[in-house]
Order: structure tokens, then C-alpha cells, then sequence
């Protein structure tokens, strides 16, 4: 059982029921390119309508500077509409007397989705306008954007703390899944981290390095480390001022744990059609830049992968929205694919990974937060996920 309350614990028939989902998708030409994080919404949304209520529903969308309708929901509304066969209605304010006369308007089993929530000043300050603004809307709020929850805004937070909260079955899901990571996870336990920077993974390196098996490093990040040991990295990505922290784990105690790349794929230029090479990881040649692990590193990462009990992977191996600097992210995914073990991967980057490469549906959990998901394997609690209503004993 949950310490906090989820909506099975509560009677929403004939409640204003407001929904806080993660629903921050990338538009193209106005439209939806992607709605992994909308389907991933559903469960919540379809159990507040089947359950008799009137289900309003709230997201950012991007990081709008005030209103840009650029940034709107109304894409979004049209995207649900089309995967569910029900109709949204697209309200084009988030709080205020519009709002309150959409819900009010609303019958049981009427979807209302608010606009972006960005598009008020004070949301990401947790401002008592706008959370009580949100208040008004509802009688009971419900949790389910995992990857907003390490946000303290009026929409993650501030309403939580004003009517009746409980977690979605997504956010269940997500912090589930986490739990199984930190807590007496199956071994072999092999993290695998890449992406661009060494400073986003520093908090999650330090936690987890004394508890993991094997932490596998390559992507961008992975040059500050090569550089913490002296080797020369060219011209590739490097984060000077992380040196320092960076050499002292892989001097401590659990150092030996990290593996980096034996081998990358270099190019002179960051471009897609830039000549490509694969030379030792310890003395990339000057002017060229790391662009991914190289066929050696892909082989060695990917066995260790395919024989982990567990497996957490956050960030691609390279710059694998270019199919020339693919191989080494490519060899991960199709590793956690065939490892038998429980497998987790968090961030956008990884997630869009396994999309491309077709193997979405091939790991344990795929999560919806990229940044909350880090933070938790750092060991730090969620304030979304704190203010929820608990069980008392």
C-alpha cells in the first residue's frame, strides 16, 4: 500500500476532479510531433470521466516568457480528442471567471483542459493567486505529472495544498518503479548515463555509486571524465569546473565501478554529414570533437547491459538524432531490450531513443521525467509527490 492516497481511495463520482498531467510535447507546425507523455496521461483522465466526474485537466507546455500562443494547449486538446474519441474542451485561460464557467458548464464526463499554465506569471512561483485560482476549479486534485513533481509551483504544489490530493496511477507507476531501483534492487545493478553534461548526473553519480554494480558513462559527459584522468579529448565537450569533482570519484573508493569509453566516433565539425572516425578514447586528435562511444565501447556497454538483474539508463550514448552517430545508443537500447532483468529508463532524450529505434515497449518502465527522476535516485523527496494527502495510522 502507498503511504499517500491514490484515486482508488477516493469517491469521485459527481466531483470537480482537477488532474495535474505532464502533457509537455514537442509541436511542430502547430501540431503535436510526438504524444507519448498525452497517452501516458489517459489512465488518470479516462478513470476520473468513468467515474462520474467533471475532469478538468492541467499542464505546462515548453518555457513560454508569458502568454505565447505558440505554446497553447488547444494542439494538445485536438491530439486527445483524436486518441480517445472523446470530446476536450480547450479553455483558453488557466484561472479566473472563464475557467470557473467552463467547469461550471461542464456535465459528469466533460474533459476541460486549462491552458498552459506557464502562461501565468506567478505558476512557477507557487503564488497564492494562481494556486487558489486552480483551487476554485475543484473539489479534489489529482497528481499524475511525475515529471513536473519536483517543481514547488501553484499547479504541483500550491492546489495540492488547499483541496483534497491523491496520486494518479501514472505517478503510482513512476515512483513504484524508482522504489524498485533504490530499494534492494536485483543484481548485477548497472546504471547507464550519457547525455550532454557531467554537472545534470553529478547528484546521481555520487548516490548511486556506492550501491550500483557497474556505472557505464558516455555521451558528452563522458569527456570530463576522460579529461579528470588527463587524456586528451580534442576539441570534444568538457566542463572545466567539474574536473575537480569528477576526479575525486573516480579516485574514491568506488571509482572502479565507472566505465568509460575505450573507443569514440570523432568528427572536425558537429554536422550530420561531418567525416566520421574511431580512434582510442585516451588521445582523440586535436580540432575533432567525441560524437559518440565507438564499436569497441558499444560492445563491452551492451554486455554488461544484457547480463544486469537491474538497469537504469538516463541519456543517449551520442548524438543519436543523427543516424551517423547512432551505433552506440542504438547497441544500449537493443542491450536493455534483450536483458531479462528490470529495466528502467528516464529522460526525454533516452525515451525519443527507444521511439526512434522501435523498442519502446521492449524495457521494464519507460518514464515520463527526465529531471524528477534524477532527483529521486539522488535521494531527494519530490515536492509534488510530499504535499500528497498520507494515510493515517
Amino acid at each position: 500500500m502507498t503511504p499517500y492516497l491514490t484515486m482508488d481511495d477516493l469517491d469521485m463520482k459527481g466531483q470537480r476532479v482537477l488532474i495535474r498531467s505532464d502533457l509537455n510535447v514537442p509541436l511542430e507546425n502547430g501540431e503535436v510531433s510526438d504524444d507519448f507523455r498525452i497517452r501516458m496521461a489517459l489512465d488518470a483522465i479516462q478513470r476520473s470521466r468513468y467515474a462520474g466526474s467533471v475532469t478538468v485537466v492541467c499542464s505546462h507546455l515548453g518555457r513560454p516568457k508569458g502568454v505565447d500562443p505558440e505554446l497553447s494547449m488547444a494542439p494538445v486538446a485536438a491530439t486527445m480528442a483524436e486518441l480517445t474519441g472523446f470530446r476536450v474542451t480547450s479553455v483558453p485561460v488557466v484561472v479566473g471567471p472563464e475557467a470557473e464557467e467552463a467547469v461550471a458548464a461542464a456535465e459528469p464526463g466533460d474533459v476541460v483542459l486549462l491552458e498552459n499554465t506557464r502562461f501565468e506569471a506567478g505558476e512557477t512561483k507557487n503564488d497564492d493567486a494562481v494556486s487558489d485560482g486552480l483551487a476554485r476549479l475543484a473539489d479534489i486534485f489529482i497528481q499524475d505529472a511525475f515529471g513536473s513533481a519536483h517543481r514547488a509551483h501553484s499547479s504541483t504544489v500550491g492546489v495540492a495544498e488547499r483541496i483534497r490530493s491523491a496520486a494518479g496511477p501514472l505517478m503510482v507507476a513512476e515512483l513504484r518503479a524508482f522504489d524498485q531501483l533504490l530499494d534492494n534492487p536485483e543484481r548485477p545493478y548497472v546504471v547507464v548515463l550519457g547525455g550532454a553534461k557531467v554537472s545534470d548526473k553529478l547528484g546521481v553519480i555520487e548516490n548511486l555509486l556506492p550501491t550500483v554494480d557497474s556505472m557505464l558513462v558516455g555521451g558528452g559527459m563522458c569527456f570530463t571524465l576522460l579529461a579528470a584522468l588527463g587524456h586528451e579529448i580534442g576539441s570534444s565537450l568538457v566542463e572545466d569546473d567539474h574536473i575537480g569533482g569528477v576526479r575525486s570519484l573516480l579516485d574514491g573508493p568506488d571509482g572502479h565501478k565507472i566505465h568509460l569509453p575505450t573507443d569514440v566516433m570523432v568528427a572536425s565539425d558537429f554536422a550530420e554529414d561531418a567525416q566520421a572516425e574511431v580512434v582510442p578514447a585516451e588521445s582523440i586528435p586535436p580540432g575533432t570533437m567525441g560524437l559518440d562511444i565507438g564499436p569497441e565501447t558499444a560492445s563491452a556497454f551492451a554486455e554488461v547491459v544484457t547480463g544486469a538483474g537491474s538497469v537504469f539508463w538516463n541519456g543517449p550514448m551520442g548524438v543519436f538524432e543523427w543516424e551517423r552517430f547512432r551505433s552506440g545508443t542504438e547497441a544500449v537500447a537493443e542491450a536493455l531490450a534483450a536483458c531479462s532483468g528490470f529495466t528502467a529508463v528516464g529522460g526525454g532524450d533516452s525515451a525519443a531513443a527507444l521511439r526512434v529505434l522501435g523498442l519502446e515497449d521492449s524495457v521494464s518502465h519507460l518514464s515520463t521525467g527526465g529531471g524528477a527522476g534524477l532527483e529521486l535516485l539522488e535521494g531527494r523527496e519530490l515536492p509534488g509527490v510530499a504535499v500528497l494527502e498520507r494515510w493515517v495510522s
